[in-house]
């Protein structure tokens, strides 16, 4: 696509990048027949043609409105298009620059504004989020049932393993994981260690950045990646293996540390060393356990029942894992349910669900309905918020894969 920057952001170097994005697109419109809300809505500005469309307008020095940020908002930036593009189009990073330039050039205002800054004051540290997740679970009796389905359960806390192996992996514990599902770090842990793999956590790391990254607030975004990578550089330094994320929102996020901080002169080779040690906690597993004989759990993992496994989009799309779980469960002997269209987004995407919940429940539906039509036992992800998200529409438990493999290896009865 042939693109010209204006004059007012030739040295802009959002504008600069997202040309070289822009160029890549040949407006082939392969994109759209993946895209969840053009399946929607139905609208070529919101899909990714669309909205690649009203960047190159942008770059281009045309003034955007309050209607190209609602089409750039509305992306759940799930990167389905990217897995279905034939020339590579970076769509991810590119809508990310696209919303960075559009919000300095149309300001939000109101209500917008300060729920936002409200968002941001409490979803990306843990501290605050604790609280008010145990206070919601307290009242969760007595609450309506609209806002009690929000409320995480609470989850029985297994034993950590005690000993210290030769093997060691850092894990990323996340903001909202820990209180609202803090069972899926253990059990990795808990897994990991029966195959001889210590998983140790870094008492300052913190919020992977994706919350305020992906809301436009790019800078304080950098300020908690820098802080994770002094958190873990000691481990690194000392010949730590692997930088494990259980949550794949999360994983997709510490992988791009090296490419959002690229031209930051102090820690641009610490970000592209970490995101080269980050891995899922699925492509740990399939390493861990490709020579082992996994037979001996096949009848335990079958009398589980149905397990209908939803993959999220930064999964599959984000870090390309796709059907990599799929196939380690079957491994181990699960009876996994056909799940159609298992490509398309459940809506949650990280804040998604909060400013836009029309479509993100329209998407949740849909997505329920596939993950159910089978007459699953049991639904199974690889991140907290498709799992919060699935949970409160599903009238029923979700829980993280890894969970159902400590309930096999470490011989635990269902």
């Amino acid at each position: 696509m042939q693109t010209t920057i204006s004059e007012s952001l030739a040295s802009d170097p959002r504008a600069i990048a997202a040309e070289v994005v822009l160029r890549k697109c040949v407006h082939c419109g392969f994109c759209l027949a993946t895209c969840p809300t053009y399946n929607l809505l139905g609208d070529e500005l919101d899909s990714p043609r669309g909205r690649i469309y009203l960047i190159k307008q942008v770059v281009e020095g045309h003034t955007p409105t309050a209607s190209t940020r609602t089409h750039l908002d509305r992306c759940l930036t799930c990167r389905s298009c990217e897995t279905t593009c034939p020339s590579g189009v970076e769509y991810g990073h590119l809508v990310d620059l696209g919303r960075s330039l559009v919000e300095e050039m149309v300001p939000r205002s109101g209500s917008d504004y300060w729920k936002r800054k409200a968002i941001l004051s409490v979803l990306p540290y843990s501290i605050r989020v604790k609280p008010l997740v145990k206070l919601g679970q307290a009242l969760r009796p007595v609450l309506p049932q609209s806002l009690a389905s929000s409320v995480p359960p609470r989850q029985q806390i297994k034993a950590l393993p005690s000993r210290t192996q030769a093997r060691q992996m850092l894990v990323l514990d996340g903001c909202v994981q820990p209180s609202m599902a803090p069972a899926t770090n253990i059990s990795a842990a808990r897994v990991l260690d029966a195959f001889g793999i210590t998983l140790k956590n870094a008492e300052k790391s913190g919020c992977c950045g994706a919350v305020h990254y992906h809301l436009n607030e790019q800078e304080k975004a950098k300020q908690l990646i820098r802080q994770n990578i002094d958190a873990w550089w000691p481990s690194v330094t000392a010949g730590c293996e692997a930088i494990i994320t259980t949550a794949s929102g999360c994983g997709v996020m510490v992988k791009d540390y090296g490419h959002i901080l690229a031209d930051d002169p102090d820690y641009a080779q610490k970000a592209q060393t970490i995101s080269e040690l980050s891995k899922d906690i699925v492509e740990v597993m399939v390493e861990v356990l490709e020579k082992e004989d996994l037979s001996g759990f096949r009848e335990r993992a079958a009398a589980m029942g149905k397990v209908a496994f939803h993959s999220p989009c930064t999964l599959q799309h984000g870090q390309k894992l796709p059907l990599v779980t799929e196939s380690l469960l079957g491994r181990f002997g699960f009876n996994l349910s056909f799940v159609n269209d298992a490509h398309i987004c459940c809506g949650s995407a990280g804040t998604y669900s909060i400013f836009q919940p029309e479509l993100s429940h329209q998407l949740r539906d849909n997505k329920l309905k596939s993950l159910l039509a089978d007459e699953p036992d049991i639904i199974a992800t690889a991140n907290i918020g498709c799992q919060l998200h699935l949970q409160g529409g599903s009238g029923r438990s979700v829980v993280h894969w890894v969970e159902l493999i400590d309930q096999l290896v470490n011989e635990e009865t269902v």
